[in-house]
């Protein structure tokens, strides 16, 4: 099976900045694909490509197995950060004209809409114009103009932003449903927890460059180290004691009852056997669990790498 997008070697360079440099991502069909980085890392560059909206400067895109190009825009949704509605437009007219131009006819668009609409408890927008709207009003609207034609391929932009949690949790639960049924979807955001609980791989960009990507799970446990995390009962200086001398004690949290909670670094050549070895003649162990870092934690400490190689 084709890769939905694949990305070779693609650059994109301004006058006196380059945006994209020799980037290549490919986009794994029924996933949720996770494109990370700070604001002016490239990502929106990288966007604007995908939907043609500009071109590369170097390098190709495949959509499909098939060159990227002006038919494929059918198969693609887009939502952008900065929301782009008619203001003055009433919501069912601006979504039927909208359905259009993504090549549904007019009854099949009237259909789906009405479908939409009452799924998210909206029907009674119909005949606002959309400067009537709250903003997370407006947004739930764009959502659904940008998925109802069932694209290949979706792109959202921040699309948590401007949400309370509860529509929050219902546009994450569209997501994941609308992955379930095929679709393939690129997830820019900033926004890491929305990245643990819901992507499948992702891509890290920074200062024009891809510095990471892979599957979350295998970056994470990559990642990880050798720390484990110990909750025991008993003396703490009797448990620090008993460790060995390559194994590093990184921080304790002392609860009541003389409960502890340590996170221990072990050497390469140690196991997690040999550590409660050494520990369970002098404390009571309750749990043992290997850390596992955040996507936060690993955004961040991928960034800094980057940068002191590049100060070197």
């Amino acid at each position: 099976m084709n890769d939905i997008l694949d990305i070779k070697g693609v650059s994109k360079f301004y006058a006196n900045h380059t945006a994209l440099n020799q980037v290549d991502l490919s986009i794994a069909p029924n996933k949720i694909f996770g494109l990370l980085g700070p604001n002016g890392a490239g990502k929106t560059s990288l966007i604007r490509i995908i939907n043609q909206i500009t071109g590369p400067d170097e390098g190709h895109l495949f959509f499909d197995g098939q060159p990227l190009s002006p038919e494929h825009q059918q198969s693609i949704g887009y939502l952008p950060e900065e929301r782009g509605l008619y203001k003055k437009m009433k919501v069912g007219e601006q979504a039927l004209y909208l359905a259009q131009l993504k090549g549904m006819s007019k009854a099949e668009a009237l259909s789906n809409l009405k479908e939409w609409f009452l799924k998210f408890e909206i029907t009674d927008w119909w005949n606002k114009r959309i400067d009537e709207l709250s903003k997370g009003m407006q947004q739930k609207v764009q959502f659904i103009v940008t998925i109802m034609h069932k694209p290949k391929l979706l792109i959202l932009d921040e699309p948590f932003s401007g949400f309370d949690p509860i529509n929050a949790t219902l546009i994450k639960n569209e997501i994941l449903q609308l992955k379930e049924e095929g679709t393939s979807i690129i997830l820019s955001t900033h926004n890491m927890s929305s990245v643990e609980e819901i992507c499948d791989d992702i891509a890290l960009i920074y200062k024009s460059n891809k510095i990471l990507d892979g599957s979350v799970e295998e970056i994470k446990e990559a990642r990880s180290g050798n720390e484990f995390s110990v909750k025991y009962a008993g003396d703490h200086m009797a448990f620090t004691k008993a460790l060995w001398v390559d194994a590093e004690l990184k921080n304790t949290q002392t609860f009541a009852n003389g409960i502890h909670n340590s996170t221990i670094k072990l050497s390469e050549s140690k196991t997690t056997n040999d550590l409660l070895k050494a520990i369970l003649p002098h404390v009571r162990v309750l749990g043992l669990e290997k850390v596992i870092p955040s996507m936060n934690d690993i955004f961040i400490s991928r960034v800094n790498e980057i940068n002191q190689e590049n100060d070197e």
